[in-house]
């Protein structure tokens, strides 16, 4: 028996689905992490992204109004989104960012679709939704890949200019995280349309989690075909197939909503029972029926990659901007509560993070826009920038406290809040996404032989013997030149590789090649040992798919550090660097330390360990001294600290321009309030009850001009106002601004 035929029997081959999955997309700097030789060099080839002359007047102009138009409060608190808001999107093609201009949209680059949405998404996560959705997975994006010309003619140009509102169906009640097995199904019959009977499917479905369902004119609907009569000449069952269906026509229910958490986006169902449907409204006509799920996967990039890690970096920057000018202006004890290490802690773990997620964002949306679809990095994208956002907003939520979960207009957090498990569920929940998709689509399509040793096993051609020893020998190559990489470096570290030009940089550079080692080596003996049961060592994989993912992280961070950051800002941004790219490789680092502790073999494990010379973590940590200066720098009005919280808008009288005000008030009167304090310290005068009667009691000691206490007036009224909560009467009816002021 040769060992191909010994390997037949022990290891399972690839599902349909799972084969489709592996061939929908491209391998990029994922490759070369999980090879243990991270690729700098096409990193920093990588075209810098930035928005062109319309990108950016569609920033200055049509989103720009849009935010000020919106009133998340009243939106959260009513029962449908504004008819203005819905007619301003259609009008001004928000739903057409990606559709081409031959068709009448704006044909948009990823970094600017995210943006766009992200920018939204920082005033009301509702109405980015409703943005984020027609521009993500859906029927535009399938239309534009795999539509007839006769049907991209009639419905991208409806879409394009607002006529028509998509939603696409894919969830069924018995099918979520396993969308292969929907039990919606479309048999191949002969039926009415128009008067006439033609060759179509009688299809019945039932749908839920379908955001703009009950807003939507077109269904696009995912669905499994069967020819029981044998009219298409081949097998019965042909696989999953996607329709594009008008709301108008016969037996198509929408309509019903859901209740997602209270964020008032349009979500809810869709059903129909033996809906007839003639052949041309399969997406791509006939000849595409069974291809559904290939097209899904191969069309995921935009929902993973750019809509829902945007949702992420938009909480991140709100939470980033309030909670450093709450705490530069928030005062207890006599000082500022920026001053307290507790809270200095949490800040720069949000300023750390949220340059981390800018970072990020922008490296992914460049892949996105050399043309490639990445799966694994957008479902690391997906996954981690959606889970970081959540993490930074519980930060956020800390500092500000009570006024971060009294509701209101002024409140800039408790939107966020709610939506952001929204975020992470969209698109499949994030623990099949860790668990499941990034190390096991990983080691599939990043190992350079693995694929096609599969394929060779399972072969029944009569040279596959031949073909599988050829591959087989090249694996074997492979894992060794992988082993004795690792304990080059795990034996002499400063061997390790660096090609930047920053001093700062190098040893971080350096860092992602000794941990990309280990990886390599690990996940070679995981398939040697594991073999198909790695598919079930749900835990050991999802901690090897960590490890890619905060290297791509770090690498994101090298880059962003790099390439964004202008050499004059390069001092504000240090420690912002420094935080995001320590704690991303401290977690690469701890995730294979635990990847070795649970491993099930205790021989191997003890040879992994001796071949990469792991024995202890050896990454530099993120100490008291780093968080110390980025909790300053985080509180300081600089251009890096704009630049990370750009998506942010304050609109006039809102609850992002009220704090804002208030900051750069204090910051303008920092050299007047330490004369303030000289003052008293030195006993010229005596503290009143309110600050203001210090105010006037420092003027008439002479300690402040005139002029310089209607400049700290203003400021106290401007802190004042930043630091109170919305108040609502017994009814629950709003105060309005002035009212409550004269109450407190």
């Amino acid at each position: 028996m040769s060992i191909r035929t010994k390997f037949k029997k022990v290891l399972p081959s690839i599902s349909t689905t799972e084969q489709e999955a592996l061939d929908a997309g491209d391998v990029w700097l994922e490759g070369s992490i999980y090879q243990g030789i991270p690729d700098f060099d096409a990193l920093r080839q990588v075209p810098g992204a930035t928005l062109s002359d319309e990108e950016q007047a569609f920033l200055d102009g049509p989103v720009q109004t849009l935010i000020e138009m919106v009133d998340d409060f009243a939106i959260q608190n009513s029962l449908h989104l504004p008819d203005n808001i819905l007619n301003f999107l259609k009008e001004h093609k928000f739903f057409s960012l990606i559709i081409p201009k031959a068709f009448g949209g704006l044909e948009f680059s990823p970094y600017a679709n995210s943006t766009i949405v992200a920018t939204i998404a920082a005033k009301s996560s509702a109405v980015a939704v409703t943005v984020m959705v027609p521009n993500s997975l859906g029927p535009g994006e399938l239309l534009m890949h795999y539509g007839t010309q006769a049907q991209q003619d009639f419905w991208l140009p409806r879409l394009a200019n607002g006529q028509e509102i998509p939603c696409f169906a894919l969830t069924s009640p018995e099918a979520g995280s396993d969308a292969g097995g929907i039990p919606d199904i479309g048999t191949v019959t002969m039926g009415e349309y128009q008067g006439e009977q033609v060759l179509g499917l009688s299809v019945t479905w039932d749908k839920r989690y379908i955001t703009l369902a009950p807003i939507a004119t077109v269904l696009g609907l995912a669905f499994k075909v069967e020819d029981p009569q044998g009219l298409l000449g081949g097998k019965e069952q042909l696989g999953i197939t996607c329709a594009l269906i008008p709301k108008s026509h016969p037996g198509v229910e929408l309509g019903n909503r859901h209740d997602p958490m209270g964020c008032r986006f349009y979500n809810g169902t869709t059903r129909g029972e033996n809906v007839f449907i003639p052949m041309d409204f399969i997406i791509g006509g006939q000849q595409n029926i069974g291809r559904g799920w290939q097209m899904l996967v191969a069309c995921l990039g935009a929902g993973r990659g750019i809509s829902l890690p945007a949702l992420g970096v938009s909480v991140s920057q709100a939470s980033f901007k309030s909670s450093a000018e709450y705490a530069a202006v928030r005062e207890q004890f006599g000082l500022a509560i920026g001053k307290f290490e507790g809270i200095q802690e949490k800040l720069a773990d949000i300023a750390g993070k949220t340059y981390l997620q800018e970072a990020m964002r922008v490296l992914t949306t460049e892949g996105l826009g050399l043309g490639l679809k990445p799966s694994v990095v957008t479902a690391m994208a997906k996954y981690h920038m959606t889970e970081i956002g959540r993490d930074v907003l519980n930060s956020a939520m800390d500092i500000q406290a009570g006024k971060a979960i009294q509701r209101g207009p002024q409140n800039t957090l408790a939107s966020g809040y709610v939506a952001q498990p929204i975020a992470i569920t969209v698109e499949g929940a994030n623990i099949l996404t860790r668990n499941l998709m990034i190390f096991g689509q990983g080691v599939m399509r990043c190992h350079p032989h693995l694929q096609s040793m599969v394929e060779a096993i399972h072969s029944d051609d009569k040279d596959a013997d031949k073909t599988f020893n050829r591959i087989f020998k090249q694996t074997v190559g492979y894992s060794v030149g992988n082993s004795l990489r690792a304990f080059r470096l795990g034996l002499l570290p400063f061997t390790a590789d660096a090609k930047s030009e920053l001093s700062e940089v190098v040893e971080y550079e350096k860092a992602v090649h000794k941990l990309a080692s280990k990886l390599a080596v690990y996940a070679d003996f995981s398939l040697l040992v594991l073999g198909g049961k790695l598919k079930q060592a749900e835990m050991l994989s999802a901690r090897l798919g960590d490890v890619m993912s905060y290297l791509y992280a770090a690498m994101a961070s090298i880059r962003y550090y790099e390439q964004k950051v202008s050499s004059e800002h390069r001092a504000q941004a240090k420690p912002y660097f420094e935080y995001a790219t320590r704690w991303a490789l401290v977690n690469a680092e701890n995730a294979l330390l635990s990847f070795l502790d649970n491993f099930p073999s205790a021989a191997t494990r003890q040879l992994m360990k001796l071949i990469t010379v792991t024995y202890s973590p050896k990454m530099k940590k993120i100490n008291d001294d780093l968080i110390r200066e980025l909790a300053h720098e985080a509180q300081l009005n600089t251009q890096i600290k704009r630049q990370l919280t750009h998506l942010v808008k304050p609109v006039p009288g809102d609850g992002n321009d009220i704090n804002q005000q208030a900051y750069l008030a204090k910051i303008a009167c920092l050299p007047l309030l330490a004369k303030v304090k000289k003052g008293l310290k030195q006993g010229y005068f005596k503290s009143g009850v309110r600050f203001a009667q210090t105010l006037d009691r420092a003027r008439e000691a002479k300690i402040i001009t005139e002029g310089e206490h209607k400049q700290l007036l203003d400021y106290n009224l401007k802190r004042e106002r930043a630091i109170r909560v919305d108040e609502f009467d017994f009814d629950m009816q709003l105060i309005s601004d002035k009212a409550a002021l004269k109450i407190a």
